[in-house]
C-alpha cells in the first residue's frame, strides 16, 4: 500500500478547467463516498480550494490507482480525461509527502506562504474523517503536514508580511483605483502602497460569507480611512454575523442588485455554481450610475461574474488570474524564504517516513513478542507436572528466569529491526522474521 496524490493546478491548467474541477462542500461528501468506493483505494482526501484539486489516497496499485483517480474528475468536471490530462500531475510515496507538506508549508501556493491554505488542508482532512474516508496512514500523514506547515512559518520569514488572496484582493482593488486603469496587475503592484488614500470613502460590497469572504471583509476593515461594507448571502444569518464583525451593513439576498448598484467596490466569494452577475445586469446598474465607475473583483471558483462584464464601459472587472499576478509581484521577499523553507520540509518528510516505518514495523515486533511469549507460556504448561514441587516462590523465579531469557533473545533482533525502519534493509529483515518465526500465520 502506497500514499498517492493525483491533481491539478492554477499553474497547470487555465482556470476555466480548474474551475470546472472544482469540488463545492456540498459535493465533497459524495465525492469522497465515491472514491472510496474503488476496491483499489483505502483511504481519500479531497482538497479542493479556487487554486488546486488534489486527490490523496493510500491505493494498492498506483497505474490503475491513477485511473480511478482521473476518472473520478473527470465524472466531476464532465470533461472527458483527455481535455485536462496534460496538466495532471502525480506524485508516489514520499513525492507525495514532500508534495502535501509543501502545500501545507504554503510554497506552492500563489501568494507564496498564505495561511488559508493550511486551514484548507486541516479541513480537508477534517471532512475526510468525519466521512469515515481516512484511516490510520493519511490521518498520520496529514496531522504532520499540519505540523509542518506551522512550523515553516513559525521559523522563517516566509509567512511575515504575508498578503493572503483576500487581502490580495482588497490590495489589487486599491492598486487598481489609485491607477485609475484596468492596467495589467503586475504594472498595478506598484500602486499598492496607496491603499489607504485610494479607498478613502469608497464602498465596498462582499457577496458571500465563506472563509474567503470574511477575510476580504477582516482585510477592508483593517483600513483606517475605508467605506462603508456591506455584505449579502443567501443565508441572511451568516451576512449579519459577518457584517457586525467588521462594522459592516448585512443586505437581503434579494436586494443583491441594489446593493451591487450602491457600490464602488464588489469583491464576489460565494460557493455558487452559476454566475451570479450577469453582464446584462451589470451594464442595466451602470447606465443608472455614468460617470461613476465600479471595480469588481471575482475571487470566486468557479467565476461569480459573467467575464463579459469586462468589456463593459465604466467597469474594471479582475479575477483570480489578475489576483495571482497581482500576488506575485508582492512575494518577492518570501521568495527568499524558499530555501530555508524547502529544508524544513524535507526534515518533516524524513521525520514523517521514520516515523510511519516505526510505526509499520511496530506490530510485527508485537507478533514476535507474542509468539515467544506463546511459546514460553506453552512450555511452563507442558512441564506442570514436573514444577508441581516447586513452592510459590519458586515458581516466581522460575517465571522470571524464562521471561528474561525470552527478552534477552529477543532484544537483539527488535533492535535492528527497528533501527533498520524506513531503509532497505527493513523490508529484508522483517521478511526474515515472519518467515522465520512464522508471524504471518498470527
Amino acid at each position: 500500500m502506497a500514499v498517492v496524490v493525483l491533481g491539478l493546478n492554477y499553474r497547470t491548467v487555465p482556470l476555466p478547467v480548474l474551475e470546472s474541477m472544482t469540488v463545492a462542500p456540498s459535493r465533497l461528501a459524495k465525492a469522497l463516498h465515491d472514491l472510496a468506493s474503488h476496491e483499489r483505494l483505502d483511504e481519500v482526501v479531497v482538497l479542493s480550494t479556487c487554486m488546486r484539486t488534489e486527490i490523496y489516497a493510500v491505493a494498492s496499485r498506483f497505474h490503475p490507482a491513477m485511473n480511478d483517480l482521473r476518472n473520478c474528475l473527470s465524472t466531476w468536471s464532465g470533461h472527458p480525461p483527455e481535455d485536462f490530462s496534460d496538466g495532471l500531475y502525480s506524485y508516489y510515496d514520499e513525492a507525495a509527502t514532500s508534495h502535501l507538506f509543501s502545500v501545507a508549508a504554503g510554497v506552492d501556493s500563489a501568494v507564496i506562504g498564505e495561511g488559508e491554505i493550511l486551514s484548507q488542508v486541516r479541513r480537508a482532512w477534517e471532512a475526510a474523517r468525519a466521512e469515515h474516508a481516512t484511516g490510520p496512514v493519511l490521518d498520520v500523514l496529514f496531522r504532520h503536514a499540519v505540523e509542518a506547515g506551522k512550523r515553516a512559518r513559525a521559523e522563517t520569514a516566509i509567512a511575515r508580511g504575508t498578503l493572503s488572496l483576500a487581502h490580495s484582493a482588497v490590495e489589487l482593488a486599491a492598486a487598481s483605483i489609485a491607477g485609475d486603469t484596468a492596467a495589467d496587475p503586475r504594472a498595478l503592484a506598484g500602486a499598492a502602497g496607496s491603499v489607504d488614500s485610494a479607498l478613502a470613502g469608497r464602498s465596498m460590497l462582499v457577496v458571500g460569507a465563506g472563509e474567503m469572504a470574511g477575510s476580504t471583509a477582516r482585510a477592508w476593515a483593517s483600513l483606517p480611512n475605508r467605506g462603508l461594507l456591506e455584505v449579502v448571502n443567501r443565508t441572511p444569518e451568516r451576512a449579519e454575523a459577518l457584517a457586525a464583525d467588521y462594522d459592516g451593513v448585512a443586505v437581503p439576498w434579494s436586494e443583491l442588485m441594489s446593493a451591487v448598484a450602491r457600490a464602488d467596490v464588489v469583491i464576489t466569494s460565494t460557493g455558487a455554481e452559476g454566475l451570479l452577475l450577469e453582464a446584462s445586469d451589470v451594464a442595466a446598474i451602470m447606465a443608472k450610475r455614468p460617470g461613476r465607475p465600479m471595480l469588481v473583483v471575482d475571487i470566486a471558483v468557479p467565476h461569480d461574474v459573467d467575464p463579459g462584464v469586462r468589456s463593459l464601459p465604466g467597469v474594471t472587472l479582475l479575477d483570480m488570474g489578475d489576483l495571482k499576478s497581482f500576488a506575485e509581484v508582492a512575494a518577492a521577499d518570501r521568495r527568499r524564504e524558499l530555501p530555508k523553507v524547502a529544508r524544513i520540509v524535507a526534515e518533516e518528510v524524513a521525520r514523517y517516513h521514520e516515523v510511519a516505518a516505526q510505526r509499520e514495523v511496530a506490530p510485527l515486533v508485537a507478533a514476535l513478542r507474542a509468539r515467544a511469549e506463546e511459546i514460553r507460556v506453552g512450555e511452563l504448561a507442558r512441564l506442570g507436572n514436573r514444577l508441581g514441587s516447586l513452592d510459590e516462590r519458586q515458581l516466581r523465579a522460575v517465571d522470571t528466569l524464562t521471561k528474561g531469557i525470552v527478552a534477552k533473545l529477543l532484544h537483539e533482533p527488535t533492535v535492528q529491526v527497528k533501527a533498520a525502519a524506513g531503509s532497505p534493509r527493513q523490508e529484508q529483515l522483517t521478511q526474515a522474521l515472519r518467515y522465520l518465526f512464522d508471524l504471518d500465520a498470527q
